[in-house]
């Protein structure tokens, strides 16, 4: 049996990760990008074409949201008729990635967010008269068909930040950007939001192109105990504390084909149209790997 050995320069950075004595979350996180960096590429989104490694630089931002503690947590079946979710306001209504200077989108998505002890909860709604959705294992990339998308940078720096996206079957692709992709950053898709929790309900048939839905819903409970891993001192949020985060709808043009939903091409080139991309805090440009654009989250006593 061989030992495989950290190279010198990472085994010198664990004393530095040593903060009010928990160090191992970092260590493991060091062990695993040292062994899925390789692996962790395929298949995954490319850097954005231009792209320059620029420093995060802090934005006037007036998306705000102030997340109600709840000390009752909501059953996550995504209904969100929980009465914990009262207290909890739905953020504005989702508008273009680019901003208002484009067309404002065809249905309506919004958001709200509780928080307790052990987990933050986000429920979303989603307008949509076509329900569609196909993928069903976990890990694939979502956003390729219709999906909803959570990015949460608690650091507030732009580094080590998560990403979940989810379809309207419940399928999940979950995964740590070390950095935006325009500084060099990679994803590490091996991570994972160990003890989700997750709850979908289509007002509507799924699949179903010979009649008209409704919306999809969904709730999230992501434990405290994962998403602290890139925390400051790797602890869960504290009253008054501020992280960042934004939400993201992907929605394909669609056509029906033998009955069946398929995605919309350009009758001219053949080439499949561009998706929408809706957001609660816009962009400004189709990227929503700018940390510095997302909105912010005050997590109320």
């Amino acid at each position: 049996m061989t030992c495989n050995r950290l190279p010198m320069p990472l085994a010198a950075l664990f004393p530095l990760l040593r903060r009010n004595g928990s160090w191992l979350p970092f260590a493991l996180f060091l062990l695993l990008l040292f062994s899925v960096i390789a692996g962790s590429a395929q298949n995954l989104p490319p850097p954005l074409p231009g792209d320059q490694t620029v420093p995060l630089q802090e934005e006037p931002n007036p998306y705000h949201y102030r997340v109600s503690r709840t000390a009752t947590p909501p059953a996550i079946d995504g209904r969100i008729d929980d009465p914990a979710w009262l207290q909890a306001p739905w953020t504005c209504d989702f508008t273009d990635i680019e901003g208002d200077q484009k067309p404002a989108p065809l249905w309506r998505t919004r958001a709200k967010l509780l928080w307790d002890d052990h987990y933050l909860y986000i429920a979303a709604e989603l307008e949509e008269p076509h329900l569609w959705a196909n993928y069903t294992d976990d890990e694939s990339v979502i956003f390729h068909e219709n999906d909803f998308e959570v990015f949460i940078d608690p650091g507030n720096d732009g580094t080590l930040y998560y990403e979940l996206e989810i379809n309207a079957l419940g399928t999940k692709w979950d995964l740590l950007l070390t950095r935006p992709y325009r500084e060099g950053g990679f994803p590490i898709n091996a991570w994972e939001i160990t003890g989700l929790k997750k709850g979908i309900y289509l007002d509507g048939t799924l699949n179903d192109p010979s009649d008209l839905d409704r919306s999809w819903s969904l709730e999230l409970a992501l434990p405290w105990k994962v998403l602290r891993e890139c925390a400051p001192h790797h602890r869960k949020p504290a009253p008054g504390d501020t992280w960042r985060i934004n939400f993201s709808r992907v929605q394909w043009n669609r056509a029906i084909v033998d009955g069946n939903y398929v995605k919309k091409t350009d009758p001219l080139t053949g080439k499949l149209l561009p998706e929408h991309n809706w957001v609660w805090s816009p962009q400004g440009v189709i990227n929503m790997h700018l940390p510095e654009k997302w909105g912010m989250m005050k997590f109320a006593p």
